[in-house]
C-alpha cells in the first residue's frame, strides 16, 4: 500500500538569492514536500519503523535551508536528493519551494519552484 506524507508550509528564514543584499539580510521561504512510500509495514505494526518519519523531513530540509545558495534549483534540489538517499524506503518526492516577496522590482507574493523526483 503505498502514500505520501506530506508536510506543507514549512517557513524558514534563509539566506539564498544572486543579489549580495539577499546573502546579507536573508529573506522568508516556504516550502511544501511530499514523499511517496509504502506505508504497509508501518500500517500493520502501528510503528515508524516501516514508513517514513515526517520529522526526519523536516531535518532534511531545515539542514539544506541553512547553506545559502543563489538558485532556488540548487536548494530544492539537493533537499530532494538529500530525501531519497537518506530515507531508502522514499519511491519519489515532490517539492514546492517559494521565495517570499522576492526582489524582482515590482509588487510579487512569491516566485516558485517545483521539482519531483522518483526513485
Amino acid at each position: 500500500m503505498t502514500g505520501i506524507i506530506s508536510l506543507e508550509g514549512l517557513e524558514f528564514h534563509a539566506f539564498h538569492g544572486v543579489y549580495a543584499h539577499e546573502r546579507e539580510s536573508g529573506n522568508w521561504f516556504e516550502i511544501d514536500v511530499s514523499v511517496e512510500t509504502d506505508f504497509s509495514k508501518g500500517a500493520a505494526n502501528d510503528e515508524l519503523e516501516g514508513t517514513v518519519n515526517y520529522v526526519t523531513i523536516f531535518q532534511i530540509v531545515k539542514a539544506e535551508m541553512e547553506k545559502p545558495s543563489k538558485l532556488l534549483e540548487t536548494v530544492a534540489e539537493k533537499i530532494v536528493n538529500d530525501i531519497l538517499t537518506q530515507l531508502p524506503s522514499a519511491l519519489s518526492v515532490k517539492l514546492k519551494l517559494s521565495k517570499i516577496n522576492p526582489p524582482i522590482g515590482g509588487k510579487c507574493a512569491r516566485a516558485t519552484i517545483q521539482l519531483e523526483k522518483k526513485r
